[in-house]
C-alpha cells in the first residue's frame, strides 16, 4: 500500500481542497455547516479565500486526497488552536488517517505556539468522541449549542481538549513527525 503523507494545503491548490471539501459535504451533510449546493457554486476567488481562511489539512495517498481537516485559532484564547471539518473518505476509515490528520494538526498547533488544542464535537456523538478521547483528548465541561441540530447527535457540543504543553509526550508520537507545507 502507499504511503500516506499529510500537508497544509497552500492558496495555489485551491482545485484539491475544492475536490475533497465538496466530497465531504456530499458525504457528510449534516456535519458542516454549509452545504454542497452552495458551495460548488463558488469560484476560484472564493476557493482561494477558503484555503487562505481555513488552513486545510489534507491526508494523501497515491496522489489521491483521502481526509481533510482545517485548524485555526481559536477566538479569545491566544495559546489555543481549534481543529475542525475532519472528513475522511468512507473506504479508507478506521485505517488510521484520521488519526494522522490529528496528528499532524497537534504538531503544526504547537509548533505556532498553542499549548492546547480543541475539538469540537457533538455531546451524543459517541463514535466522535470515543476517537478523541483514543487520539489523548480529554472532555472538559465547556458545552454550546451546534451550530448545525443533527437529529443522531443532539444539537449541544462538547469541547474536547490536547494538552500541547512542554511535553513532547502531550503530542501522539510527535517525536516522529516532521512538518511538511505544501508549496
Amino acid at each position: 500500500m502507499p504511503k500516506m503523507s499529510v500537508r497544509v494545503l497552500d492558496e495555489d491548490d485551491w482545485a484539491r481542497y475544492r475536490e475533497i471539501r465538496l466530497a465531504a459535504l456530499q458525504g457528510a451533510p449534516s456535519a458542516f455547516l454549509s452545504s454542497y449546493d452552495e458551495e460548488q457554486q463558488y469560484d476560484e476567488a472564493r476557493w482561494r479565500s477558503e484555503v487562505r481562511d481555513r488552513r486545510p489539512l489534507v491526508a494523501e495517498r497515491a496522489g489521491r486526497l483521502i481526509g481533510v481537516a482545517t485548524l485555526r485559532a481559536t477566538d479569545g484564547e491566544p495559546d489555543a488552536a481549534d481543529v475542525a471539518g475532519l472528513w475522511v473518505v468512507p473506504e479508507v476509515r478506521h485505517t488510521g488517517v484520521a488519526m494522522r490528520l490529528i496528528e499532524f494538526a497537534a504538531a503544526m498547533a504547537a509548533e505556532e505556539g498553542a499549548t492546547k488544542l480543541y475539538y469540537w464535537v457533538g455531546s451524543e456523538n459517541g463514535s466522535a468522541i470515543g476517537f478523541a478521547l483514543n487520539a489523548g483528548f480529554r472532555a472538559t465541561s465547556q458545552r454550546r449549542t451546534a451550530p448545525v441540530r443533527h437529529p443522531e447527535f443532539g444539537d449541544q457540543e462538547i469541547a474536547l481538549v490536547l494538552s500541547l504543553a512542554g511535553d513532547p509526550a502531550a503530542v501522539p508520537n510527535a517525536s516522529e513527525r516532521s512538518l511538511r507545507r505544501a508549496g
